[in-house]
């Protein structure tokens, strides 16, 4: 049986990766910053973060050295250029919606690392991908109530930390999926 998300030292679309991860954490910090900005332009820079991670997750899964659990990586650009267009296509239509697309890309992103996770057992800390698949998961499940209770501060609050957050874990997710001959020991 072949694992699900096999694309360790895989893919030679790991600096892009990166540069995701590094965009979603400074936007994380300029909306804890600056949050008189407003919830519509937070989720018009969410939905255009989606929109990039969703190409790049398709590059990923359809480059000629696509990995084993290649299929992850379409679903979830499916879905992240679904939620990102539609987030950046009206305004008053991502401010009455955002907090439940937020909360469907963390449970996804959850789910796909708790999967990560019991398929790479054999690695040294792939009890860190199941940490990170427990704290997605949560952090899905906190957008879900805020948008049920309409509490547009713990929205906002929630939204930078997520940022924050998944921009960090994009970015280690990075390291991992670079070619081995990437990686130098000293």
């Amino acid at each position: 049986m072949k694992t699900l998300t096999n694309y360790w030292g895989q893919s030679k679309w790991w600096w892009v990766v990166l540069l995701v991860g590094i965009m979603t954490i400074l936007s994380g910090f300029a909306y804890w910053l600056w949050p008189a900005i407003g919830f519509a332009i937070s989720s018009q820079i969410f939905g255009w973060i989606l929109v990039l991670g969703g190409i790049v997750q398709l590059c990923v899964s359809s480059g000629s050295d696509r990995p084993q659990g290649w299929g992850w990586w379409l679903v979830g650009g499916v879905i992240d250029l679904f939620i990102g267009f539609m987030l950046v296509r009206s305004v008053i239509l991502s401010e009455l919606v955002f907090p439940y697309f937020i909360a469907i890309v963390f449970l996804f992103w959850g789910l796909g690392a708790i999967f990560s996770s019991v398929g790479q057992r054999a690695r040294r800390y792939w009890w860190l991908y199941l940490i990170n698949g427990i704290l997605l998961m949560v952090i899905g499940y906190f957008f879900l109530e805020a948008g049920y209770i309409q509490n547009m501060l713990m929205t906002s609050m929630l939204t930078s930390l997520a940022f924050i957050y998944w921009g960090f874990c994009i970015c280690l997710l990075s390291y991992d999926i670079r070619p081995a001959s990437h990686i130098t020991r000293g």
